[in-house]
């Protein structure tokens, strides 16, 4: 029995003695840190396939810098194993829920996780919050326009390039709409504010009207940026589109009046030609009715019908009609 009371002994402080060669040194950091870190914790992150010095050194962190720690609504153990277990870096959201704390940005640490599991970078964004970044309007690229494009109601087109200045709206980075939604919309913002204005030198004069239509149309409404200012760096003026569109329509009106005077000419020419047909049908006819009319007049000189009247104003005429056909006969 006293061998295998002192075997039991000898295996207990062997325990003891490995579990402090493991864990205790960084137990006892946690402990005169006050990250409240059991030891129990410390061999279930092991088991867990969890790192306690990552898991430690973050609270350490957390605690030096003011954040809550508290198991229930802080930066608990248990949450921190939880965002390690599904692919998150926990010293980074670390860092970033210290860089918050200390540039007064609402970011809560939950908010810090899921952005982090989103696949967004949370300390850019954390940076972009405190120095806002500028964005070139369009984008820069080798094969795209190099300017957005916009016609004024006179009908002059300009050319414009911008620079919007915009930093990271942490409560709408997840789901928000990204940088190219925001260059989309400024791009749109733009066109729009040259088209309501009625001369394309008020624009020359006053490049500013565009930056204060484009912030008065609320173009950051929910997306992951909100936007500080835009600023119009290059206006030129190019085409005059609308005399073009003014001379191009005159040409559809000319090719249209054309066409249809050619139709009207179409049909006159048709109609002549008609009536030409007609006239010769007419003559046609005529020669007919005259050549019936001796044959009238001997049927009716045969029956007797045919005789001078002394009153008639034919009188005279019919004794010229016999003659002609005594003659023909």
């Amino acid at each position: 029995m006293l061998i295998g009371l002192g075997i039991v002994l000898g295996l207990f402080f062997f325990l003891a003695v490995l579990f402090l060669a493991v864990y205790g040194r960084i137990w006892l950091e946690a402990f005169t840190c006050g990250a409240d870190v059991r030891m129990k914790d410390l061999v279930g992150m092991s088991l867990r396939g969890v790192s306690p010095r990552m898991i430690v050194t973050a609270k350490i962190m957390g605690k030096q810098a003011g954040l809550s720690i508290d198991r229930q609504t802080g930066m608990s153990t248990h949450s921190l194993e939880a965002h390690f277990l599904a692919g998150g870096d926990v010293m980074k959201v670390v860092r970033a829920s210290i860089a918050a704390r200390h540039a007064r940005l609402p970011l809560s640490l939950d908010l810090a996780m899921a952005i982090d599991l989103a696949g967004r970078d949370i300390m850019d964004s954390i940076r972009t919050s405190v120095s806002p970044k500028i964005i070139q309007c369009p984008e820069p690229t080798e094969s795209g326009p190099q300017s957005i494009s916009g016609v004024s109601k006179d009908g002059i087109e300009l050319f414009v390039r911008a620079r919007v200045t915009v930093r990271t709206n942490l409560s709408q980075l997840i789901g928000g709409a990204t940088e190219r939604t925001i260059i989309a919309r400024v791009g749109q913002g733009i066109i729009s504010a040259i088209g309501s204005t009625d001369s394309f030198r008020t624009i020359l004069q006053t490049p500013s009207l565009i930056s204060q239509n484009v912030l008065a149309r609320g173009l950051d409404t929910n997306s992951a940026y909100e936007i500080v200012s835009t600023d119009i760096v290059h206006v030129s003026v190019g085409n005059n589109i609308g005399a073009g569109l003014s001379i191009a329509q005159a040409e559809a009106d000319m090719r249209t009046s054309k066409a249809s005077a050619e139709s009207r000419l179409s049909m006159a020419m048709a109609r002549a030609q008609e009536m030409v047909a007609l006239i010769a049908e007419r003559r046609a006819e005529l020669v007919l009715a005259e050549a019936g009319v001796p044959i009238a007049i001997a049927a009716a000189f045969d029956m007797g019908n045919l005789h001078e009247a002394p009153n008639s104003t034919h009188a005279q005429t019919f004794p010229k009609i016999w003659h002609s056909l005594s003659q023909g006969a």
